[in-house]
């Protein structure tokens, strides 16, 4: 068995053509999409970056490997303890309770490689236990597709027909700053009318509101000389969204990294099908994230536990799999971990928080969890319940932005997140607090901590990208007349929600 797995990072789903977007950022996945499975409803647990790849590498989530943030104690596994061996993470008694996705699959036989520069841009070396090759492109996450297919693509014609390998590529195109070149972009045409749902309105009132990301601030905190070097390096990246026009500008910037990314997949599947492989070659595509792009007042960033951010793109090619080509049912992303190792032959440890549903794919019968939990920590300290055509978003630290403590979405007829519901659903808004108590629950009382990471990330200062910027962050809402704003961050200051 050969299998590819194609991590592309900040990749939300609806903007693929297989997932029913009308513009051609995507056809080499496409492509994929149609010969293999396309999951509907697979949601990271975890989001973002970190915290996410470490959930689906590691089998379990945040709440239980204690990674939920990108700095701070939350941010690093827990230590495993005095069961922890000299050159392995376990005992006879517990063998294999500690192992990740991709140790999993070396200690089965394959030969496994990365091509990547997660590790160093978040200094989470642990990432690379498992990998027999580790292939370092070094822009921690600025470089293109061209610069991690020039790594990736020379060990593929070199080992392509050997057996039994897995081959990580992860691409960072559509996360920002967006650099495609400009001799290599395509002409994808008008925005389509599906991603116009902004309103001038909405925009208005995003240009009122405040936080990281949002409409005045694309850029973050910066000072104006951070942010005219930014803008200097990556001149495209908007510094601020002040018209409808900037949003759609927006819009095709992102997409363009899509297509970029896209077209080296397609360099992949070129050398696949040149080896006459390609039918016998497990794919996968995902990412770590989606990205809002104006939902929640959040533009081309992935900071808090919604639906955008949250839901992934996930399609599985696999050899020999008859199946539905669309599944619907409500999967985490490390469900889908656990379902690759079953497939193998492999047994998913049980501490595992990923749940293979192998066999309904084997069946083709759906099987789905009823309910999801998932959670940010690293711009806010948020965790939602996803049910039914619903997602409840608790917010436990605002990470300053302009958040409520409870918002409900109906996903299905406000994708976007434009109307919030919870006053008008009462009855559905205290279902969903139940689920989440109840999960809340059941993840402490299965905990070797018994620590929630989230307390330990409210505890630090809050979140870790706003957790130093209240005071600075403050005086440019003073500067920009938005002082009533200031005045409550300043009030968080004050309470001792950040770090003075």
């Amino acid at each position: 068995m050969r299998i590819i797995y194609f991590d592309i990072d900040s990749l939300r789903a609806d903007h693929l053509g297989c997932y029913g977007y009308k513009r051609n950022t995507s056809p080499n996945i496409d492509s994929i999409a149609r010969e293999g499975v396309r999951f509907e409803n697979c949601y990271v647990s975890d989001s973002p970056c970190l915290p996410s790849r470490s959930a689906m590498f590691t089998g379990k989530f945040g709440i239980h490997s204690g990674v939920v943030g990108h700095g701070g104690t939350a941010a690093d596994p827990y230590i495993v303890g005095a069961t922890r061996g000299f050159n392995k993470f376990w005992t006879d008694n517990n063998k294999r309770e500690h192992l990740g996705f991709v140790e999993l699959l070396k200690e089965a036989g394959f030969y496994t490689v990365s091509v990547s520069p997660f590790a160093e841009r978040h200094a989470s070396w642990w990432f690379y236990a498992g990998f027999r090759e580790m292939f370092n492109t070094g822009k921690r996450g600025d470089d293109i597709a061209k610069e991690i297919s020039a790594c990736a693509i020379p060990w593929l014609r070199q080992n392509a027909t050997k057996d039994n390998w897995f081959l990580h590529i992860n691409v960072w195109d559509p996360h920002v700053p967006y650099r495609t070149p400009k001799d290599e972009k395509i002409d994808l045409g008008e925005t389509p009318q599906q991603a116009k749902w902004l309103t001038k309105e909405l925009l208005k009132k995003h240009r009122e509101s405040f936080g990281p990301h949002s409409a005045r601030e694309t850029t973050g905190f910066g000072s104006r000389e951070e942010k005219e070097r930014y803008i200097k390096k990556y001149p495209e990246t908007p510094r601020s969204i002040d018209s409808l026009n900037d949003f759609y500008k927006l819009i095709d910037l992102y997409d363009q990294g899509i297509r970029y990314a896209d077209t080296y997949f397609g360099e992949i599947l070129k050398i696949l099908k040149e080896n006459k492989i390609l039918d016998d070659t497990a794919v996968i595509i995902t990412s770590d994230h989606g990205e809002n792009i104006g939902e929640l007042n959040v533009y081309a960033d992935h900071l808090t536990a919604d639906y955008i951010t949250c839901r992934t793109p996930f399609i599985l090619k696999w050899p020999g799999l008859k199946t539905k080509k669309v599944d619907f049912s409500f999967h985490y992303q490390v469900d889908a971990g656990a379902t690759i190792l079953e497939l193998l032959g492999i047994e998913v440890p049980i501490s595992w928080d990923g749940k293979s549903f192998s066999k309904s794919l084997l069946k083709n019968k759906p099987e789905e969890r009823e309910f999801l939990v998932v959670s940010s920590c690293a711009w806010t300290c948020q965790r939602s319940v996803i049910f039914k055509d619903w997602i409840m978003i608790k917010t436990y630290h605002e990470g300053l932005k302009d958040f409520p403590e409870i918002m409900l979405f109906n996903t299905k007829k406000d994708p976007h997140e434009i109307n919030d519901l919870a006053c008008k659903n009462p009855k559905i808004v205290k279902k969903c607090l139940q689920l989440l108590d109840n999960w809340h629950k059941e993840m402490m009382d299965s905990s070797d901590i018994k620590t929630d990471p989230m307390d330990t990330v409210i505890k630090e200062g809050g979140p870790w990208h706003t957790r130093s910027f209240a005071q600075k962050y403050a005086k440019r809402l003073t500067e920009t007349g938005r002082q009533e704003h200031a005045k409550k961050i300043l009030t968080w200051l004050k309470e001792g929600k950040y770090w003075q």
